[in-house]
């Protein structure tokens, strides 16, 4: 029955996230008082409880477990952007015997070993299988119990969460003795008009938000940063691809170059880290540009952006709130670490959120500490949440599944290491005529890159 499923939708408190979040909770309400069913349980995950960590899930699973475990069979979560047929999920579920241990989704895989998993599987990484969390995923409750008794006696080690939806998998798959991810062909990513959408309990909107206007070409400030033994290579790609998308820009290094031009912060260059490197820029943005200038957007010389993508994706966030957005990453959240915004796939803040960093006198412990933990670590000390976007991406397109880039319209990449960088911005993220008319994602000839 339907109330013998939790729905948690993996939300965020950024007001624009958490609003998607609420309607979609409405959505699956409005359906079950259609279908006259009793009303199951929604939770949004940025509200269980107020740990730093909730996003990663796992730790959530005593919780579920205590809560739940009575009168529930399934937790089902999904994201804020997930298309529920509720009645279909029925169906499916239903397939399912529900007194035993089972781990549901759209099965995702490597084609080849990657950095992002630490090479798991390097044999053969097709084998094994993890969730989009995209179309949504289910745990039986007996499943959720054995979880939540094996983190009593075994807690999470206290590293990093890099790639949430394969982690979790190896957490569940216990070196081979839990289960695998059972594929359910009826969790989906289609879009909710596909003619396939039909045979779906789920279904996913592939599109880049945008709520209203895109923001202006002259609300974005955009940072790079450099170093003088990576001008020769590295900027001229940026200049090729993605410069003439920003009306403000300026290149950092430890060396001024004017054919660039490079602007020397008087900051030695730092193998690793570059930590006091980002807190100058942080300063300059502050005290040096216009404060008409609502967004500063930070990434490496051998980040590939598409500007024109960002600037739709920011008309949705607010910059008089403090906004500090990219792709996530956890430290520690097991033990009370922090999330941070990991940096080769860009930093994006809002004025408001660098005004009351720089307030608050939270810097670098040393000036190569790594500038994205340490900026984590001191939004994380303010009580202000970053906000993850799925569209940035810290490594190379090769580095993801193809089943995952599917349904994105990715905004960022990052590395030239082995491979043409000029052709994958051009591949992956160059506007088109048709995107630039009506935002909607058009085929493109995405080869092998």
């Amino acid at each position: 029955e339907l109330k013998g499923i939790v729905f948690v939708i993996q939300s965020q408190s950024n007001s624009f996230h958490s609003k998607r979040a609420e309607d979609l909770k409405r959505d699956i309400l409005k359906q079950a008082v259609d279908l006259g069913k009793e009303l199951p349980t929604v939770l949004l995950i940025h509200q269980i409880n107020g740990h730093e960590g909730t996003w990663t899930i796992l730790p959530l699973m005593t919780y579920f477990s205590v809560t739940y475990s009575r009168n529930t069979s399934w937790i089902f979560f999904c994201e804020e952007d997930t298309r529920i047929q509720v009645i279909k999920l029925l169906e499916t579920l239903r397939r399912f015997d529900k007194s035993k241990e089972w781990f549901l989704g759209k099965a995702l895989y490597d084609e080849e070993s990657t950095i992002i998993h630490h090479y798991a599987f390097a044999e053969n990484p097709t084998v094994f299988k993890f969730p989009d969390f995209a179309a949504g995923w289910a745990l039986s409750i007996p499943l959720v119990n054995k979880l939540a008794k094996k983190l009593k006696s075994e807690p999470l080690k206290s590293d990093f969460t890099i790639d949430l939806k394969h982690e979790i998998a190896l957490y569940i798959w216990q070196k081979g003795e839990g289960p695998h991810l059972t594929p359910v062909p009826e969790f989906c990513t289609d879009d909710v008009n596909s003619y396939k959408a039909d045979d779906c309990a789920t279904t996913f909107s592939n599109f880049l938000p945008l709520c209203g206007e895109p923001v202006n070409k002259e609300d974005v400030f955009v940072a790079v940063k450099t170093c003088r033994k990576f001008h020769d290579d590295r900027i001229p790609v940026v200049k090729q691809t993605w410069e003439r998308e920003a009306a403000l820009i300026e290149y950092y290094s430890d060396y001024a170059d004017i054919s660039i031009p490079t602007i020397d912060l008087g900051i030695p260059n730092t193998d690793r880290g570059h930590c006091g490197k980002t807190f100058a820029i942080l300063e300059r943005f502050l005290n040096h540009t216009s404060p008409r200038t609502p967004w500063l957007v930070v990434v490496d010389d051998d980040t590939l952006i598409s500007i024109f993508r960002l600037r739709k994706l920011l008309s949705c966030y607010d910059p008089n709130e403090p906004v500090f957005l990219g792709e996530r990453y956890g430290y520690g959240l097991g033990t009370g670490g922090y999330s941070y915004i990991t940096g080769g796939g860009g930093m994006v803040f809002s004025r408001t959120a660098v005004q009351k960093l720089l307030a608050s006198k939270c810097r670098c412990y040393s000036m190569d500490a790594p500038d994205d933990m340490v900026l984590g670590m001191c939004f994380s000390g303010l009580g202000i949440p970053i906000t993850h976007s799925p569209l940035f991406h810290q490594a190379r397109p090769m580095d993801y599944p193809k089943g995952y880039l599917s349904h994105q319209i990715p905004i960022s990449f990052h590395k030239h290491w082995n491979i043409d960088p000029v052709k994958v911005y051009f591949t992956w993220l160059a506007p088109n005529t048709e995107e630039s008319r009506n935002g909607k994602k058009v085929g493109h000839n995405r080869e092998d890159l």
